[in-house]
């Protein structure tokens, strides 16, 4: 019999896997860990820099909900704003103490179910949920609850993967899991779908991203096929023929 994945399910899993362990061999915690994680985080995702407004936030109340190791959430504190993180995983919200508590950043930090976030309503100039709805039991719920701690006027960054995308195609097509495929869930969405997600905010502007880079982490003929043939060629393509194709779909959202 088919059973439905629960927010406990998806917090088991979370405290077991900590997302981009692979890429470094620094003991978990140290800071030489938390630097590759952002090296690598920023390498793979250097779209983040020109679009998410990390240096440009100063006196905000930021929230990132599923902040993980607080890699990203560091970037809004070097700028500034005042923020706070939240994670289903309680071993994600350890990590991202001992990241800010080693850079002298200052956060708040609660271990808290997204889909009933333990804060009142009109609470924050900005909502970041960036690889969190995808993985969680409720979608509809969790972007509600973004919604509902925002101020009026305030914007929310949301992001999920996109159904209709290269990677996705790619996967299929070679045979080699997408990560965290093994998750108690796992969402993707057209860019119609996730629009309908996301309805009950004022304005919703939708940018396709992530597009191939060089992986270290896969090796092999596959991994080379891929590093040496497909991204290149990918990337050669005018970017207006591929845009709708981006592995991710970033949703900018006002109130």
């Amino acid at each position: 019999m088919f059973r439905v994945a629960t927010i406990d399910d998806v917090r088991a899993y979370w405290d077991e896997h900590i997302h981009d362990l692979e890429i470094t061999r620094h003991p978990v915690g140290s800071r030489g860990f938390f630097d590759d994680l952002d090296r690598y985080h920023f390498e793979k995702l250097h779209h983040l820099l020109r679009l998410i407004p990390f240096d440009s936030s100063r006196g905000r109340r930021v929230l990132e909900i599923g902040c993980g190791a607080g890699v990203d959430l560091a970037r809004f504190a070097k700028g500034g704003a005042v923020v706070t993180g939240v994670d289903v995983s309680a071993s994600a919200i350890g990590l991202a103490r001992a990241n800010f508590s080693q850079q002298g950043l200052t956060g708040e930090f609660h271990v808290a179910n997204a889909e009933r976030l333990p804060f009142p309503d009109n609470a924050f100039d900005l909502v970041y949920a960036h690889g969190v709805v995808q993985y969680t039991a409720n979608p509809g719920r969790l972007v509600d609850e973004c919604r509902r701690v925002l101020k009026p006027g305030g914007e929310a960054i949301v992001q999920v993967y996109n159904r209709v995308s290269w990677l996705n195609a790619l996967s299929k097509l070679m045979r080699v899991g997408l990560e965290h495929e093994d998750a108690p869930v796992l969402l993707k969405f057209s860019i119609p779908e996730f629009r309908r997600l996301l309805r009950g905010f004022r304005g919703v502007r939708i940018v396709p991203e992530r597009f191939p880079v060089r992986s270290r982490l896969h090796g092999g003929w596959k991994g080379a096929l891929y590093n040496w043939l497909f991204v290149g060629t990918f990337n050669a393509l005018p970017r207006r023929l591929v845009r709708r194709f981006g592995w991710h779909l970033l949703a900018f959202c006002s109130k």
